[in-house]
């Protein structure tokens, strides 16, 4: 009897010891409430060595209008009257997403300006191309049959604060969404009380190679230790050690306070541009009609009137005075008219809008159907003979070169340089493999290019100015890697490019008086449970 007591005995506490290792029965789900890792630290604990930070509630940027992910169909409902065939509708998935509320306006675009000016002042023979080479082409805006001073009072004036900014090229766009990463974490940090708050009134700060970035931030570079108050820093993140060599070692991880801006890939602006979340039953979508069908006003003074800013027809840009359809000839205020569903202004006329893609007549869904995006580089910092990170300096700048000639900073004085270690511009379309002589090679050669188009050539003259050359070569074809796609419509074009499924291309280092940008950031798909009808 006592065998058989001490034998019950040993087999529940076994029982006990594997139910205390595994699950403790079904559960809700919901995501994760309380975590201990396998380790059996908890996050952040003060006794421990690893630190992941405070987990940040997600919110939104000022300007910035959350685009829940989905499904949808993109691509045309309506007949291709152009025979173009390079928008036939396509099923895709997209990731939850922010975008810009407007286009980047004139008055956004002089912030970044004014800020090269003062940080690399032009006057500088070491950063007289930096400034140079942001500026919008304002020339744009002469015709040689018009008139017209937009040239001289457009970007500068403060009646047109609020207008797009046009003029600006592909790769200058990239540019300012980067200086725009900086900038916002900059005053994130400064917020928070991470960084003083001096930063601009000491004019010895911001000189330079010395401006803070978050590539220097993020290394816990020296030169950020006059601008950091680190009592905060721990504060923020959560590291609840004052070891030095833990602190050090749990920093470089630690991710920006404010996501990384970017253009919008073409599927992401096509699908904010349509605003479907709306418009549903359940889970179904309740059609997508063209958009020239929604256009007009049906209430109050504004019932029949086009609430859009784009051209009627030959020679008719606004109306007639007194009853003007749009009310705008040009460019308007990037809120002058209604938004769509999901709050987003001018998705569908006033200026079309550069997105991150690289053009082609085919997007390859069988290849890819979730966040479907040409025009992949990824990039690796350059390291030192000793391991540390390279850092651009004031004699190391490098630069594009636009179609005008001037020229464009790769990377600023100050944050680290970076090069290429694979591109996928032409993958399955333009590399080798997708080419009729495909069994040359047996893979994809880095430098073959299937498509004829037009080289970039260029000459430097006497005095140091970049001139481009014409291409005399017989070419075929317009398809390369420097084309980008465009979408929507703006004040020069006739409603058929006001769809969203509409696409076509332009140099990405040309800029046009029609061209304007906004900018989006990677979002966390919202954890609350779906909504309701």
């Amino acid at each position: 009897m006592k065998k058989l007591k001490l034998f019950s005995l040993i087999a529940l506490s076994s029982t006990l010891a594997l139910t205390s290792c595994g699950g403790s029965g079904t559960s809700k789900g919901g995501g994760t409430k309380k975590f201990v890792s396998k380790t059996g630290w908890k996050p952040n604990e003060k006794q421990g060595w690893f630190f992941a930070g405070k987990q940040q509630k997600q919110k939104g940027w000022p300007g910035m209008v959350y685009v829940e992910g989905g499904t949808f169909t993109m691509g045309l409902v309506k007949d291709d009257v152009m025979h173009d065939w390079n928008n036939t509708p396509r099923r895709m998935q997209v990731s939850s997403f922010f975008i810009g509320e407007t286009e980047i306006t004139n008055y956004e675009y002089r912030e970044y300006l004014t800020w090269l000016k003062y940080v690399f002042p032009p006057s500088d023979p070491s950063f007289k191309e930096i400034y140079n080479g942001a500026l919008p082409d304002t020339l744009l805006w002469d015709n040689k049959l018009a008139r017209n001073d937009y040239n001289e009072t457009y970007l500068r004036s403060p009646e047109f604060d609020y207008y797009p900014v046009v003029g600006v090229s592909w790769t200058q766009a990239n540019r300012y969404c980067e200086w725009l990463s900086d900038r916002a974490n900059e005053k994130a940090l400064m917020q928070a009380g991470i960084i003083a708050k001096d930063l601009y009134i000491n004019e010895s700060n911001n000189q330079g190679g010395t401006a803070f970035n978050m590539d220097k931030f993020k290394s816990n570079d020296p030169e950020m230790q006059g601008y950091i108050n680190e009592k905060r820093m721990q504060q923020k993140t959560g590291m609840k050690t004052t070891n030095q060599r833990l602190l050090a070692a749990n920093r470089a991880p630690n991710s920006a306070m404010v996501q990384k801006f970017r253009l919008p890939t073409e599927v992401e602006w096509e699908y904010a541009a349509l605003g479907m979340a709306k418009n549903r039953e359940y889970n179904q979508y309740m059609g997508k009609k063209p958009q020239i069908e929604r256009l007009r006003g049906t209430k109050g003074k504004e019932r029949g009137m086009f609430l859009e800013n784009f051209k009627m027809g030959k020679g008719d840009y606004s109306g007639i005075a007194g009853w003007k359809n749009d009310g705008s000839a040009q460019t308007s205020d990037v809120r002058q008219y209604p938004s769509n569903d999901l709050g987003v202004y001018g998705m569908y006329g006033n200026v079309a809008e550069w997105t991150a893609d690289v053009y082609r007549p085919i997007i390859d869904e069988d290849y890819n159907d979730f966040n479907y995006y040409r025009g992949n580089m990824p990039q690796t910092i350059v390291r030192n003979g000793d391991g540390t990170y390279k850092m651009i300096d004031e004699g190391t700048i490098k630069y594009d070169t636009l179609a005008d000639g001037r020229l464009v900073y790769k990377g600023l004085p100050g944050q680290f340089e970076r090069e290429t270690i694979a591109d996928y511009r032409n993958y399955r379309d333009g590399d080798r493999q997708s080419s009729l002589e495909y069994y040359r090679a047996s893979d994809s050669a880095a430098g073959f290019d299937m498509y004829n188009s037009p080289k970039k050539r260029f000459i430097v003259d006497a005095t140091g100015r970049v001139k481009m050359q014409k291409d005399s070569k017989d070419r075929t074809s317009e398809m390369s890697n420097e084309i980008r796609v465009v979408k929507g419509g703006s004040w020069q074009d006739t409603a058929y490019w006001l769809d969203p499924g509409q696409r076509r291309y332009k140099n990405q280092g040309k800029a046009y008086g029609w061209i304007g940008f906004r900018v989006a950031q990677d979002a966390r798909t919202n954890d609350k449970s779906r909504t309701r009808r």
